[in-house]
């Protein structure tokens, strides 16, 4: 199967040792949203700069369309990417940073026109057509980069936290925008972005880096139940990570550890040491329910928020969990600081790991 990317062992080493990014391996079919996420530093960016061809790859391969493209310049591969600060130019117009990329590639100018009008119209900028970009909103700006990037047809576009300079409303507006638009075109997406709402809301798979390495690859809903990594347990989500002695296989497909607090049951091989718990897998019970594991502790901090009630449990040793459950739960609006509390948990909601 030929994929629209394929990254082969890619990895990214500076002249004084510094490893940015370490063997990169990912294959993308056609129209896939992948998203990098990952905190500053991990590499996502630099990994992105190597497929657009902007970064000097230290070993491995690209492959677009089954195509090595590994020395081709930037120009000539079948990309177009929008960075965070949209890289528009300031003394252009609208119509004119729109059409930039046609004209370095040398269209002619009946297509160049064509093109630019019909996704000018796509974005609804043809009122603002001849307009210096620099006079327009943030979010107009947004458009134009998108335009810009789209109008040259490429097969992968590649997007550097595109939406990072954005306030949180009209993100959210842009979002819905993109992935529609995605949807739409059917072109290839790869979304860098330190945002894990962006990250789990837009993709169709997301690639988690730490340190230059690829911690875990996987669509948003397995990322968020089932992390295969310390690393992952602790950036996705609200978890609890529970460290204890493996003691076997209980069943076919689940294991169990030994830990402070207990023996937990969840899903493994028997052989791992970290147990898993996400924040809104504990729920609140009174009584003992045949199979669940079960938490005795006091309330530490109650915060409603909307519809959730964030909670935080002190157990013994002293140590603290997160809890989240329905605020509108007339046990959870009951609670006082330091009542005791019992928490029960789905076997089946918890994920086994390795150290």
């Amino acid at each position: 199967m030929v994929h629209d990317l394929e990254l082969i062992s890619v990895g990214k080493t500076y002249p004084d040792g510094t490893v940015a990014v370490s063997d990169f391996d990912l294959k993308v079919e056609k129209g896939e949203f992948v998203a990098f996420l990952g905190p500053s530093g991990c590499g996502k960016s630099t990994t992105l700069r190597m497929i657009a061809g902007f970064e000097h790859i230290t070993n491995g391969d690209v492959l677009m369309m089954g195509q090595n493209v590994t020395d081709v310049p930037p120009e000539k591969r079948p990309t177009s990417m929008i960075f965070q600060n949209y890289a528009l130019f300031p003394h252009m117009s609208v119509r004119e940073n729109v059409a930039f990329g046609l004209d370095v590639k040398g269209a002619p100018k009946t297509e160049r026109d064509r093109k630019v009008d019909r996704i000018l119209d796509m974005f609804d900028l043809e009122r603002f057509a001849d307009r210096k970009a620099d006079k327009l909103s943030g979010g107009q700006r947004q458009r134009i980069a998108l335009a810009r990037g789209l109008v040259v047809e490429p097969e992968i576009l590649l997007l550097d936290e595109p939406l990072g300079a954005l306030d949180a409303n009209l993100r959210r507006i842009i979002q819905n925008e993109l992935k529609l638009l995605q949807r739409e075109l059917g072109i290839t997406f790869i979304f860098v972005t330190h945002a894990q709402s962006e990250a789990l809301g837009l993709s169709d798979r997301v690639v988690v880096m730490s340190n230059g390495v690829v911690e875990q690859i996987s669509p948003p809903r397995d990322l968020y139940r089932r992390p295969r990594t310390p690393f992952v347990a602790e950036f996705i989500g609200s978890n609890t990570v529970f460290e204890g002695i493996p003691k076997g296989a209980a069943d076919k497909g689940f294991g169990r550890i030994e830990t402070p607090f207990g023996l937990i049951e969840g899903v493994g091989l028997g052989n791992e040491s970290l147990a898993v718990v996400p924040a809104e897998a504990f729920r609140i019970t009174p009584q003992n329910t045949p199979g669940e594991i079960r938490f005795e502790g006091r309330l530490a901090e109650r915060k409603l928020v909307g519809a959730v009630g964030h909670l935080k449990v002190r157990l013994s040793e002293d140590r603290e969990i997160a809890v989240e459950v329905s605020a509108d739960r007339p046990e959870v609006r009951a609670l006082e600081l330091g009542a005791p509390i019992t928490l029960g948990v789905d076997p089946a909601s918890v994920t086994l790991i390795h150290t």
